[in-house]
This record gives C-alpha cells, structure tokens and sequence, in this order.
C-alpha cells in the first residue's frame, strides 16, 4: 500500500528509473534497481556512533528502498527524486552519521529487498498491515492516510458500493489491490507497475476506476481536472510506517529515536509543511 519543492538532500543519480510489474514473494530475483546515493556532513558524535550501529548491509551507510511514483512521497524532479520520505529518511541518515543511499524498484519487489539484505529500510508511503509484519518490523506510525476512488468524470460510479464488478485499476501490491479485491472478481482488479499507469488506463477506458492513497490521487486529480473525478471518504484510515528487516531492533529503535527528535524540534513539520500543505 497502495501529494513539491525540493530541499535537504543531493542526490546522484546511477542509473535510469525502471518502472515494470512485478510479484511480491520471497524467492523472486529484485531487478530494475536504481541506486542513488548522497553522503550528508555529520558530527564525530555521530559518526563514532554510527560505527558501533549494526543490523547494516554496508557499514556506514543507510540503504532506502523505495518506488519513486508516488508523489508526495517519493518522485522524480527531472532525474532526481525527491519527497517527504527521502527528506525524512535523509535526516535519520544524518543523526545516525551515515552515508544516505536510495535504491529505486518497482512497489512490490520491496519486501524481497529487504528480507534479502539489499536495502536496509522501506520508506515508501508503506502501510501497517498484520500480514506485512511477518516479515518485517515497523517504526512508529508517520502518517494517517486513506485510500480514494478515481473514475471518469462521466462515470456512473459514484461510492464505492457502485465498483461491484467493475474493472479496478491498481498499483500491484498496494492497499488499493486488497481494496478492490473486496468489491470485485479477482479477474477484474488490473494491477500496474505505478499509479500513474493506472490513471492512464483509466483516461483511455482499460479500467472504470482507480483506487489509490489520497495524496497520489490529488496529484493526479490536478493533472486532469476537467478528465477525473476524486471520491473521498470511502474508506478507513491507514497508516505509514518505515520497515525493517524482521528482527533488527537496533536500527528500528535508532530511526524512531531520530523520528521522535524530529517531532519534538520541529524539522518533521517542516517536512510536512514542504510536501503535504493543503
């Protein structure tokens, strides 16, 4: 599971971004990775700190998986990405005195990263879900979100009681494909490698609707005024967490520390205020 101006972070693109549809399972290869990577100044109190961090796959250096489609949170501007969570985690790389790595992949191959040892924390507007934290751990919630309905401005469809065997678009792997899941055949929810794509189908009638989480939605709702319409409230809250692998409490500890700090001295507020101000 499954909305701008760019501040706190320079990132050195390695590779162009690949977006394709993938399956979540533990014994698929994760392909399509873009890394990217920035070293951010550090104190030397952080710094021996960070030297004594286990739990790492690279000592020194915090490895975020993320899926940069889903804006607010992580997107692109130009070749760079950007977003809340790039600008959260950047920070939680700072206090902890390390190096600041992204890898870029498609949504769905995030767990297997992860439990893989690739990359040492999801920061991908992830929702908590009993089913995900069987295989991972969750820091403390960051954000309150809840999924929306986008259909056509024509479209007959007008709550969510209305997608009863209609043709759902989705971003595979998301809480919006569980959604859907629960109002249509199986055969009808179409998964797509991101939430754009999804859009798209819907512009060009592959699908009747598209549930996505509200920030991506006002997004795309802005691109296409006069095309779609949004249908809010239809849903339950849901809420984003930072992952990481099952069992690495020492690292999950430190980024709710740091998260904390954030709150308590306002920099999490000014992050918000950068990406998420209504």
């Amino acid at each position: 599971m499954k909305g701008i101006m760019k501040k706190g972070v320079l990132i050195a693109v390695a590779a162009m971004l690949v977006f394709t549809t993938a399956c979540e399972n533990t014994e698929k290869k994760v392909e399509n990775m873009t890394t990217v990577t920035t070293a951010e100044a550090t104190t030397e109190e952080a710094k021996d700190e960070s030297a004594t961090l286990g739990g790492l796959i690279t000592d020194g250096k915090l490895v975020m998986g993320t899926n940069a489609a889903f804006p607010p949170f992580e997107y692109l501007e130009g070749s760079t990405i950007v977003g809340f969570d790039v600008d959260v985690m950047a920070e939680v790389a700072k206090e902890l005195g390390l190096e600041f790595e992204i890898k870029d992949m498609e949504f769905d191959s995030l767990p297997t990263a992860l439990s893989q040892g690739q990359i040492d924390v999801i920061a991908a507007g992830l929702t908590a879900r009993p089913d995900r934290e069987e295989t991972m751990d969750f820091s403390q919630s960051y954000y309150e979100a809840v999924q929306t309905i986008i259909v056509l401005a024509d479209s007959d469809i007008v709550t969510a009681d209305d997608l009863t065997d209609k043709v759902i678009g989705v971003q595979t792997g998301t809480t919006g494909s569980w959604l859907a899941e629960e109002y249509t055949a199986i055969s009808n929810v179409k998964g797509y490698a991101n939430g754009m794509l999804a859009v798209e189908a819907l512009r060009t009638g592959s699908v009747d609707a598209v549930i996505i989480d509200n920030n991506p939605a006002k997004v795309y709702g802005d691109q296409y005024p006069n095309e779609v319409v949004l249908l809010n409230d239809q849903f339950d809250p849901e809420f984003y967490v930072f992952a990481v692998k099952k069992g690495n409490k020492e690292l999950l500890e430190k980024i709710d520390e740091v998260l904390q700090e954030m709150r308590e001295d306002g920099r999490f507020d000014e992050i918000k205020d950068r990406y998420l101000s209504e």
